[in-house]
């Protein structure tokens, strides 16, 4: 059965900076969702690195951060989960570890608030890399997985969304021509160890047919670490994403040079002018650089790294600010 990696140095090997990204999704955030969605970032970031800084390990951390953005109902994950053409909610969630490539993944699950760490279950308790539908949900019951009521994880929001479409092949196309892709969230990270780690979880798009999986649990699209390169979290239209494999290609050319501002805007940019694709990255590299990159009209996203606390919401903001001076 595959492992989370130990976080603990090899001997010999110097210890790396611990580094922790998060992302709430790119989309057009309206104004009275943004100081909202900037200030859950904020504190997914710190709570996530406060594992990295008490020793922990990059998968621990992830799974840490996410959680976090799950229980926030200002995201499209866990609480605050879009609905389906049905009028229910089906999760997916990804985490992975780059120092095994061991990875685990749920998509279409119901009922459990924080899908991320089902996802951490797979990897550490099975073999396989992905379980969907109701096998997902009756393992998660044979694990003593937390399940909650529906009405638990439906906001205001989400119902009137739901109420605004009528058909999934128009939702889609709304949300895509107005560059208003729902809020995905995840995190990427490095341990003192030097290993990484990615995770995102979603409630998908409004309306979408039951049984649709975005990019968000794919390996490789919305989601992928390897220590010899780094670690990627998508978010966007999952459609595209999936197309071009957006996560791994941004790591391949990473593996060719590219540092990670330029790796992720190059993905970025053939997605959107391959397969008109828009949407957003956090990416880490094996050295501990990071960027947060997208095409959308807004994406909330921070970073913790030595001490400061780095975020922003529109195109071109970087704002800093003491991890000490967050509350």
């Amino acid at each position: 059965m595959a492992q989370a990696t130990n976080n603990l140095c090899k001997p010999g090997v110097m210890e790396s900076k611990p580094v922790l990204v998060v992302h709430g999704g790119a989309w057009a955030i309206p104004d009275d969702l943004a100081a909202e969605s900037v200030l859950g970032v904020k504190h997914a970031a710190k709570l996530g690195f406060a594992v990295l800084a008490g020793g922990g390990g990059a998968v621990e951390a992830v799974e840490a951060a996410v959680r976090v953005l799950e229980d926030n109902p200002a995201f499209d994950a866990g609480h605050g989960a879009v609905l389906n053409a049905d009028g229910d909610v089906e999760l997916d969630a990804i985490i992975m570890d780059g120092a095994t490539l061991a990875a685990g993944a749920v998509s279409c699950v119901r009922n459990i608030a924080n899908p991320v760490t089902f996802a951490r279950a797979l990897l550490e308790k099975t073999p396989h890399i992905m379980l969907t539908g109701l096998g997902a949900n009756q393992y998660a019951e044979s694990l003593g997985i937390h399940q909650v009521p529906t009405e638990d994880l439906v906001t205001e929001n989400a119902v009137a969304e739901w109420e605004q479409y009528h058909k999934y092949k128009q939702a889609v196309a709304n949300l895509f021509n107005k560059h208003m892709v729902h809020d995905t969230v995840g995190a990427v990270a490095m341990d003192h160890g030097g290993n990484v780690a990615c995770a995102t979880s979603t409630g998908g798009i409004t309306n979408k047919m039951v049984g649709r999986v975005g990019d968000s649990p794919i390996i490789g699209s919305g989601g992928y670490a390897d220590n010899l390169s780094g670690a990627v979290s998508a978010t966007g239209h999952g459609e595209s994403i999936m197309k071009v494999t957006l996560a791994r290609r941004i790591l391949l050319d990473m593996e060719g040079g590219k540092v990670p501002k330029e790796a992720a805007d190059a993905g970025l940019s053939y997605m959107k002018n391959r397969v008109h694709g828009h949407g957003g990255v956090i990416v880490i590299s094996k050295s501990g650089d990071w960027a947060a990159r997208f095409t959308t009209q807004r994406m909330a996203w921070a970073a913790v790294k030595e001490g400061l606390l780095h975020y922003g919401l529109n195109p071109g903001e970087d704002l800093l600010e003491d991890i000490n001076d967050f509350n």
